[in-house]
């Protein structure tokens, strides 16, 4: 009798843009950023400085730039301004947007997990430069905040940006402000007045991830106030573009096949290139293999643990250590905490 042993099947990658495609409108982000720092007196020569954008881009409604431009504009706004409120003020101009799609569905959502769905079926849109991952854990709804393209220093701009417009959206929709809990991977910034002014005092730093989260209960209460808008002065929204970042979606790939120990060549091989190519495109987006699979294994590692209670002979299992002894190393070089720690 020949016994077989079925292997798990693997998840293969979706559509995905990448740091040099021409997916955002300038008309939208570009265009609310450049309004912003010319109100903070930045030169317009210090302003567009190697992002191949020009002012007459703004009267092509159809125009459009990559993300490695917005980056650049970003750096541009930073190295240029000392003061740390863009990034915030930013956020409460982002939502609802000047797109007509995603403009109507965030208007006219009955409640936060519509305003939420309708955020993530738009991303490339609404947050192109980190992309958003929701999940429920426990009785709490988490979004969690993911480099799309490549961002490095402007991470926490991004991250700052779209947390307050997440909670200055659903503040204005549900017509009170939300008890969202926030947490911030960094160190707690000496601006710390800007996050208290724009976000409120729930506030978490050196945390495991970028994240917000609110109670479940408040999900599908409804919001009796439904605004309606006119799309005749919208822009049009752009079609046929991935909703996902190239880093976003390795970062799922990865996740989604942590059950098969997935390697450097096998997921090359399932993104359609040999590994030179997909290291290379890796490096383009300023990472590579080993960063994006540790991250994985970290974030998988601390839900285990901390949230289900898993023992850390599970953990070491199903992350594929030969033993708990390199598990503990591995964790306390990806998280600076032991196990125990991490697990009260």
């Amino acid at each position: 009798m020949v016994v077989t042993t079925e292997l798990p099947l693997r998840q293969m990658p979706q559509a995905y843009y990448e740091r040099d495609a021409a997916i955002i409108p300038s008309s939208y982000w570009p265009a609310a950023l450049i309004d912003l720092a010319i109100t903070r007196a930045i030169p317009e020569h210090k302003l567009l400085r190697h992002t191949g954008i020009f002012c007459e881009d703004f009267f092509h409604i159809d125009h459009r730039i990559c993300p490695e431009q917005l980056l650049q504009l970003i750096h541009n706004i930073q190295k240029n301004y000392t003061a740390n409120d863009i990034s915030f003020l930013l956020g409460h101009q982002l939502l609802p947007s000047n797109m007509a799609n995603l403009n109507q569905q965030l208007v006219t959502a009955r409640n936060l997990i519509e305003l939420i769905d309708a955020l993530i079926e738009h991303q490339h849109i609404a947050c192109p430069l980190i992309n958003i991952r929701c999940t429920y854990e426990g009785n709490q709804l988490v979004i969690c905040w993911q480099d799309a393209c490549g961002a490095e220093d402007a991470f926490i701009f991004l991250v700052e940006t779209m947390t307050t417009a997440i909670c200055s959206m659903t503040r204005w929709r549900s017509n009170t402000r939300l008890p969202w809990t926030l947490y911030f991977a960094h160190k707690k910034p000496e601006y710390i007045e800007q996050y208290q002014v724009h976000l409120g005092s729930d506030l978490h730093f050196d945390c495991q991830r970028n994240a917000m989260s609110i109670a479940r209960d408040y999900c599908y209460q409804a919001w009796t106030k439904i605004h309606t808008t006119h799309t005749d002065n919208m822009l049009p929204h752009p079609l046929n573009i991935p909703s996902k970042g190239f880093l976003t979606e390795v970062y799922d790939y990865l996740n989604n096949n942590i059950s098969t120990a997935p390697n450097l060549e096998q997921t090359a091989a399932d993104f359609g290139m040999s590994c030179a190519s997909f290291k290379r495109k890796l490096k383009k987006h300023r990472s590579h293999f080993q960063a994006i699979y540790d991250a994985v294994r970290k974030d998988l590692a601390v839900y285990w643990i901390h949230k289900e209670g898993w023992s850390s002979e599970q953990v070491a299992q199903r992350l594929h250590f030969h033993d708990v002894a390199n598990l503990r190393r591995a964790f306390k070089k990806w998280t600076g905490l032991t196990l125990l720690a991490v697990r009260h």
